[in-house]
């Protein structure tokens, strides 16, 4: 701590957006936190600025001229896990999970509270920063193994079968912290407040959402490890292995 600003508000961020006003709008909020600003107005702009930069957090506007965010995400993915807040105005299930699968960390629907997504940054850049929380795999040891089921803690991959499932960030995190607590019972507070960082903002939706990625990703390999995922109806998901 330094002048009463942390280490994690001296970050830098980028904000792509094609609308100006959203733009200047979101750089007010988030300069009042003492975060550094950069823009980019499309998505040729802001891939090559996020490539070409380290950047702490991006936040991302789904519908860009040139390339839209769908683009710009899957193609960071390929090089950087840059985390990735994508901004639209379509909040249906679909797109939500087309945003997730494509490895955006979070989504924020149009119009938006900007104090409520500073809150969002602020609990995505605490969760890259601290490496103290409880989801994060490193702490446990350098892999978890299961029936038909590998995961390797420092280099970050998953083998079902002994065949690599790509996953992205954020559903990385969450099997890790399942798997890692073998049929202790969550609930979808607990997974956003321990993966998401999220103590006061965040839609349960975003929980169940990445639930169904990582089943359906799992399941193409392998039922049996996808149904290690358990629903415990009325409460929340836990990790089962059975005998």
């Amino acid at each position: 701590m330094k002048n009463g600003v942390s280490k994690m508000e001296q970050m830098r961020i980028l904000v792509v957006d094609d609308e100006e006003r959203i733009r200047r709008l979101v750089r007010m909020y988030l300069e009042r936190n003492a975060f550094v600003v950069d823009e980019a107005e499309d998505g040729v702009e802001a891939l090559a600025k996020a490539l070409n930069d380290d950047y702490a957090l991006i936040i991302l506007d789904l519908m860009l001229p040139g390339m839209d965010g769908r683009d710009v995400c899957a193609q960071l993915r390929q090089y950087k896990d840059t985390p990735v807040i994508m901004l639209t105005a379509a909040g249906d299930e679909m797109s939500r999970i087309h945003g997730f699968e494509l490895g955006a960390d979070d989504y924020v629907v149009k119009p938006f509270s900007p104090r409520e997504l500073v809150m969002r940054v602020k609990a995505l850049l605490k969760r890259s920063v601290s490496q103290g929380v409880s989801a994060e795999p490193a702490q446990i040891g350098h892999s978890l193994t299961f029936p038909g089921l590998t995961i390797n803690m420092e280099s970050r991959r998953v083998l079902v079968e002994d065949k690599e499932v790509q996953l992205t960030p954020k559903e990385f995190e969450l099997l890790c912290y399942l798997a890692q607590r073998p049929d202790k019972v969550f609930s979808r507070e607990e997974l956003l407040r321990d993966v998401w960082n999220y103590q006061f903002y965040g839609d349960q939706r975003t929980v169940d959402t990445h639930i169904k990625r990582l089943r359906e990703k799992l399941g193409r390999v392998s039922e049996k490890v996808s149904s290690m995922i358990v629903t415990v109806w009325g409460v929340g998901y836990k990790f089962e292995v059975s005998e």
